[in-house]
């Protein structure tokens, strides 16, 4: 496989896997979920510092979605710092992830792809964060196979992955920006914009990826989600842009059992 054929199947893993969940992206390492995520009245966590939706019209998460696909950058999406996005603490645990792209997508309409799994972790502080490079190898894994040879965190910046592909790829994705809004207890929003580089034999190919995503919590504790995704040239092409390709993916998270080995 050669580095412009991995660079055209990796924009979508990576749009999902750390857009999402990352889905979506080690303190509960294969732990079942905590008795507090199960239970359907479940509080979310005090010290998860997540905007809360009020009276008086839209947040701007319900507005940048009301926009889509036309959306354009920039993004109402501040900077993320060195602190992962936080998510409720009903997404702690491990998942088993179902996607199918829905019609209004320049995307395959219709494509689903295979059973993936994702985890939510708590870090030191008590938030709940996607563990991103478990979560993007294990969608690249489940979509690309033995051509994917790991997804690591890089270890010069918090918000930064590293995927190494069998040919000699390289891709970087880095979280630029980000928010999220609380709109009851089991509905949340969150919006992700990634900068993507590739490399490879010939110059590096950049682009921008935004996820936002909705999520809703099922009286059964799993997790339904919807994303819009919109993918944009790069930065040094101009920092103002209209999105080039957009997708729209429906999702249902489940809790996963126990696997016998890990996934990045």
């Amino acid at each position: 496989m050669d580095s412009q054929r991995t660079g055209a199947i990796l924009t979508p893993i990576l749009r999902r896997g750390v857009g999402l969940l990352a889905l979506l992206l080690t303190l509960l390492l294969l732990a079942p979920l905590p008795a507090a995520a199960r239970a359907s009245d479940a509080p979310l966590s005090a010290v998860t510092p997540l905007r809360q939706s009020g009276p008086g019209g839209p947040t701007p998460l319900e507005a940048r979605l009301a926009s889509w696909p036309g959306w354009r950058l920039p993004a109402p999406l501040p900077r993320p710092g060195n602190r992962a996005p936080a998510w409720p603490d009903w997404f702690a645990g491990e998942w088993v992830v179902h996607s199918v792209s829905l019609p209004s997508s320049t995307a395959d309409a219709g494509r689903e792809d295979p059973p993936w799994r994702a985890r939510f972790l708590q870090d030191p502080g008590g938030r709940v964060v996607a563990d991103r490079a478990y979560n993007a190898a294990s969608l690249g894994r489940a979509l690309l196979g033995e051509a994917l040879l790991s997804v690591r965190d890089d270890p010069r910046h918090p918000l930064r992955q590293l995927s190494r592909f069998r040919d000699g790829g390289l891709l970087e994705s880095t979280l630029v920006g980000a928010r999220s809004e609380v709109i009851d207890a089991g509905t949340f929003l969150n919006d992700e914009l990634s900068l993507q580089v590739l490399h490879g034999p010939v110059d590096p190919q950049l682009n921008r990826v935004e996820t936002l995503g909705r999520w809703r919590r099922r009286p059964d504790g799993g997790i339904d989600g919807e994303q819009w995704q919109a993918r944009y040239r790069s930065p040094g092409e101009g920092l103002i842009a209209a999105a080039e390709e957009t997708a729209h993916i429906r999702l249902s998270l489940d809790p996963a059992p126990p696997e016998s080995g890990p996934a990045s």
